[in-house]
């Protein structure tokens, strides 16, 4: 009875299959390919076409490995894990004819890597060096293909680099859903381009550069702009919309350069939207070094003075009429501490929830979301029934004159043209922006506060997933965290509010928000060298 017991207890779960690879036994879930059983064994057999976001297509022969009672080589990623599988992926058999997959591969390939973007992180530059690295054996002239080939508004192909691995074309298929890109000819002939009357312009077109296993596709937005390995990388998350894609921030010498996705299986899993891509942008342009007082430069001693004593005078003089604009455009942290001060030391019946106004035309089933605000369920989370007070709120008392003094976080108000009107009837508007437009221009005081890639916080995506931002560089000039500027600025108003870093503002929130209970701070993220994080191919 006991032998039987112990049996059954160090039995597999049905669920699982056990195969034995290169000697060493490895159990793994029911229908995982051998290419991805033996990378849990940290064996990385080569591949191409492969990805695993993607159909399985098996075109380029690259991962060929030996398999106990099978007379002919097999594609490890199209071939299924079995129970008693026995794999060699490193003998002389395969070994070899992954060697010479490799060098049939690189016949025709231009070697243009000192000028090619994909330098740097380029899987075909690193199976080379790592299964090959021997003298081309080529001695005739290379076939030629057309290069820099606009594809479309955010593409670049050059046909000569293209491997035929079709994983663009399955992206355009599966991921975004559109079919754009195909390959015609045959044999060494064969090209990639658009599909006829098709041009690649979908909003997902930017993740086939970065699937691409080399330099065939080139994104416009980053070609010729630097050397991948010169990068650095932090993780961070989207703020184009409420998805909240897991992203890198690409950076060098305090300036963000590109954002690629971040693998997250349960929020966007490879992938991002283009729009998401170009987000970075707002990071340069129209930034705010410093704070201003009525329009020109100040230091911070005076520019918090100057918006407490206004706030102050407004607050003695008729507390209903001064209001208090949160941002979903901003982290979890600071409207925690901007609610706070509004509700329960100012006691203020205006507190509103601004940010950008939904766009229905831009959802879609995939990623890319109506809300354009990326922490709108943080802060509704914050406001609780007072959630509902919106724009629509905000502009009513605007038009109306229900409010004289406005102290706003973010300058991504989107108000009517009546409510713009309406602001610059304030006697006093204070706003923390990182960039000087829309309310920001006509304000009292301009705080400057850093922006989202700047500082450490947390937002919360439509999931109701609490999501961690990492400082890739520091923000420009003397901008501060929003959450460190409306500490100061309530300290200036006699208000208590103490605390020693953004971590403890956190600390304190989960204790509040019944939403932020199970949220988890994580370790702090140091930017790596890409050239020390291997390939993003």
């Amino acid at each position: 009875m006991s032998d039987d017991t112990t049996t059954q207890a160090e039995a597999p779960p049905p669920n699982t299959v056990t195969l034995t690879i290169d000697g060493q036994q490895v159990t793994v879930p029911k229908g995982t390919n051998v290419l991805e059983a033996a990378k849990t064994l940290g064996n990385d057999i080569s591949a191409f076409c492969y990805h695993p976001g993607l159909s399985i297509a098996a075109c380029c022969r690259q991962c060929l490995v030996s398999i106990e009672k099978n007379p002919k080589l097999q594609p490890s990623c199209q071939t299924t894990a079995a129970d008693g599988m026995v794999v060699e992926t490193k003998d002389e058999r395969s070994s070899t004819a992954r060697k010479q997959m490799l060098e049939f591969t690189l016949v025709n390939h231009p070697i243009d890597c000192p000028i090619c973007d994909k330098a740097g992180e380029c899987t075909l530059q690193r199976l080379y060096f790592d299964n090959d690295n021997q003298a081309s054996r080529v001695d005739v002239p290379k076939v030629h293909k057309r290069k820099v080939v606009d594809l479309g508004p955010t593409i670049v192909l050059d046909q000569e680099r293209c491997i035929l691995c079709t994983r663009c074309i399955r992206v355009c298929d599966e991921v975004a859903g559109q079919h754009q890109l195909e390959m015609a000819n045959r044999g060494n002939h064969e090209e990639l381009g658009t599909a006829p009357g098709a041009v690649l312009d979908n909003p997902y077109s930017m993740n086939t550069v970065d699937v691409c296993p080399v330099g065939a596709l080139t994104a416009k937005d980053f070609r010729f702009k630097l050397r991948a390995w010169e990068l650095y990388m932090t993780p961070s998350v989207c703020t184009g919309c409420a998805t909240g894609c897991n992203v890198e921030i690409h950076h060098q010498n305090g300036r963000a350069w590109r954002l690629v996705p971040r693998h997250n299986p349960d929020v966007n899993n490879y992938w991002m939207c283009d729009e998401g891509r170009y987000s970075y942008h707002d990071l340069r342009h129209q930034r705010l070094a410093g704070p201003e007082v009525d329009g020109l430069p100040s230091g911070w001693d005076q520019a918090i003075a100057t918006a407490a004593e206004k706030l102050s005078a407004a607050l003695s003089k008729e507390r209903g009429s001064v209001g208090v604009v949160l941002s979903s455009q901003h982290t979890n942290e600071a409207n925690y501490l901007l609610a706070k001060l509004a509700n329960d030391m100012w006691q203020l019946e205006n507190i509103y929830l601004g940010g950008k106004r939904p766009m229905p035309e831009r959802a879609d089933d995939i990623l890319r979301d109506a809300d354009t605000n990326p922490n709108t369920a943080g802060v509704k989370a914050i406001l609780g029934d007072r959630a509902a007070e919106g724009i629509a709120a905000l502009e009513a008392d605007l038009i109306g004159g229900e409010l004289s003094a406005l102290l706003v976080l973010g300058q991504d108000l989107t108000l009517s043209p009546e409510a713009a009107e309406a602001v610059d009837r304030l006697d006093t508007l204070v706003v923390i922006a990182d960039r000087e437009v829309r309310i920001a221009k006509g304000a009292d005081v301009v705080l400057a506060n850093a922006a989202w890639a700047e500082l450490d916080g947390t937002m919360t995506n439509r999931q109701g997933r609490v999501q961690r931002l990492h400082p890739a560089f520091p923000p420009p000039g003397q901008a501060l965290p929003a959450w460190e500027i409306i500490v100061r600025l309530a300290r200036a108003m006699s208000a208590a509010m103490s605390y020693d870093d953004v971590n403890a503002v956190f600390t304190e929130m989960k204790g509040k928000v019944p939403e932020f209970a199970d949220a988890e701070w994580g370790r702090a993220a140091r930017p790596i060298q890409l050239r020390f994080a291997n390939s993003r191919g």
